[in-house]
């Protein structure tokens, strides 16, 4: 896949897995990365998908609806691509947290969907819910931030409710961080999730 590695000034902290929007490039949420935690090393993909020529990480049918199997196939060539870039480069397979937007906030979603230890956190930016009627793993304790718009026209509030509820009945601790807007990014949520990501430490 391709990507950025950036290795940070402290390897104590988590490895920032930076996952972009539809679109964007794996260059898009790297400022992202040094307002939430600048001593991180950052590992920034790029989606395998091109939907009218915009990566994306994995196809839907429309808006909203997506190829169910190729979420899934995409989420394991994600989970297996952190395996291989951690020998590659070194850091703490055990430490990622996912940083995701829209599209890559839905594959951050769907990997602690589907594999219990991949990810030990994750803050998600105006996430979907991946997918619905299955058994997730055990998350328990594994901290999650969701930043949602209760304007966005493509993420509606009840979605945001409802991936709180499906994380936390794994047993995840998920914090729901409201802003009055629509679908777009804004810095006071990327703020509010350095802050979270602060106390979690």
């Amino acid at each position: 896949m391709k990507h950025i590695f950036k290795k940070g000034t402290n390897e104590q902290m988590p490895t920032l897995l930076l996952l972009h929007g539809t679109g964007g490039t794996e260059t898009d949420l790297l400022p992202l990365a040094e307002l939430i935690s600048p001593q991180s090393s950052v590992l920034s993909v790029r989606g395998n998908v091109l939907e009218n020529g915009m990566p994306r990480f994995f196809r839907r049918l429309a808006e909203g609806v997506f190829d169910i199997e190729d979420l899934k196939e995409r989420t394991k060539e994600l989970h297996d691509f952190l395996d291989s870039s951690a020998d590659e480069y070194g850091f703490d397979r055990n430490n990622i947290i996912a940083v995701g937007y829209s599209n890559g906030a839905n594959i951050a979603a769907s990997i602690l969907f589907h594999y219990a230890n991949s990810l030990k956190g994750a803050i998600l930016h105006h996430p979907m819910v991946p997918l619905r009627g299955m058994e997730l793993p055990d998350l328990n304790e594994v901290p999650v931030f969701i930043s949602a718009g209760t304007n966005d026209p493509i993420c509606p509030r009840s979605e945001s409710e409802e991936l709180k509820e499906l994380l936390e009945g794994a047993g995840a601790s998920v914090q729901v961080h409201w802003e009055n807007y629509g679908h777009q990014l804004t810095r006071s949520e990327v703020d509010a999730a350095a802050v979270w990501l602060a106390g979690k430490k």
